[in-house]
């Protein structure tokens, strides 16, 4: 009986992890850590929804098995939503499936639309979700940049032009985890363009859709005409209203590329909790200003971030969306390598990070910090850090 099981072979040690394994390990022990590892929300969803779970959750009908594909008034909520943010209309039947969160949409489309020897296209440094759902599926993965300047075309068409078998997919994630980097319209323009030019499916990660700042709103692929005969685009609602742990996510768009992620579903499981899915039917039709308010409280976050700690004597960029920053490893430490530093940042400095490298190769040198914790939390790891690069100046 042989254990050299082929999928779990082609998966290396989730890097991410092993950070995580320590942190809980150090919280265990009564030390207190500073979380900016997970893009784990710290605050409750709006009253309103919680309350429609309670509601639903008393009906004695509401315990059986759901729909697969989401609850008809769900889908519909989403629809709306695309239609109100977007000016983009679905047909809540054909075009709207419900998943436990985007990225079990992700993997169970990369289940659906791939075979073995395939070749995809995706980001590197990347969600772990956007490679190793399709190489779960037997493909192979062909990395483009997360960078959307010419570099980033002329990757796209080097790998369309040397590539055997020809890549079939395009995994793109817009604001970016973990570098945050955002397009704009044209940007997608473009890329439908070079989509149907070249028969490549798209499919776009829009989770952190409403997570972006300055009065710069994040865009759709779906707003460009003609965009659905070549994508799909997954939303989530964990970042947008803060309901991490209830799985709920959607992908829409493209009518066959629907039907093939609803037919494997239908297969793998029933759906989500049906208090749950009309929770969510809650917050999509519910008030706005709770999106408004979340906006602004991760943006003050990331100001408070930035200036605290650049005056530490760590200088990290200004996330233009998301809920993440993606920095450099601080000036004497880029030899240490993400992981190492990570590490020793957790055992020194009591903060967690995610080490660039847990995102792909392109990844090292970098470390993804979540904004997640408070404002005074947040100015408690910078000074944290300051004695901790003071303690280690080379």
């Amino acid at each position: 009986m042989s254990d050299e099981f082929y999928r779990i072979k082609r998966m290396p040690p989730y890097v991410i992890a092993e950070v995580n394994a320590m942190r809980h390990a150090a919280r265990q022990a009564g030390r207190d850590i500073i979380d900016l590892g997970m893009g784990n929300p710290d605050q409750p969803p709006p009253q309103h929804v919680i309350d429609k779970l309670c509601e639903v959750a008393q009906k004695p009908t509401a315990h059986g098995y759901s729909q697969s594909k989401g609850i008809p008034g769900l889908r519909r909520a989403q629809a709306k939503y695309y239609e109100r943010r977007f000016g983009v209309e679905l047909d809540p039947e054909r075009e709207v499936v419900v998943t436990m969160g985007s990225k079990e949409g992700l993997s169970s489309m990369a289940t659906a639309i791939s075979a073995p020897g395939d070749v995809i296209l995706a980001p590197s440094p990347a969600y772990p979700i956007h490679t190793y759902g399709f190489m779960i599926a037997g493909a192979t993965i062909r990395s483009v940049p997360t960078t959307p300047d010419e570099h980033y075309w002329k990757a796209l068409d080097n790998a369309m032009a040397y590539t055997v078998p020809r890549p079939t997919v395009l995994v793109v994630n817009y604001p970016s985890n973990p570098t945050a980097e955002t397009v704009d319209l044209d940007f997608y323009e473009r890329l439908v363009a070079w989509a149907k030019r070249n028969e490549v499916w798209v499919l776009s990660d829009l989770a952190y859709s409403e997570l972006y700042y300055d009065g710069k709103p994040t865009r759709s692929i779906l707003e460009v005409p003609g965009a659905k005969d070549v994508a799909v685009e997954f939303t989530s609602m964990s970042k947008t209203f803060s309901m991490a742990g209830w799985r709920i996510g959607f992908c829409v768009g493209n009518q066959k590329l629907i039907a093939a992620l609803t037919r494997v579903k239908s297969y793998l499981d029933y759906g989500a909790f049906t208090p749950v899915q009309a929770a969510a039917c809650a917050a999509l039709n519910g008030p706005e200003d709770v999106v408004a308010e979340n906006r602004a409280r991760y943006q003050s976050r990331r100001d408070v971030m930035v200036e605290s700690f650049t005056r530490a004597g760590w200088e990290i960029p200004t996330p233009p969306a998301s809920m993440f920053t993606w920095a450099k490893l601080p000036p004497g430490f880029e030899d240490m390598g993400s992981l190492e530093f990570s590490k020793k940042l957790l055992q020194e400095a009591e903060v967690a990070v995610a080490a660039g490298v847990g995102f792909g190769e392109e990844g090292e040198g970098y470390v993804r910090i979540a904004m997640v914790e408070n404002e005074q939390r947040i100015r408690q790891a910078a000074r944290n850090i300051k004695k901790f690069l003071t303690d280690n100046a080379r």
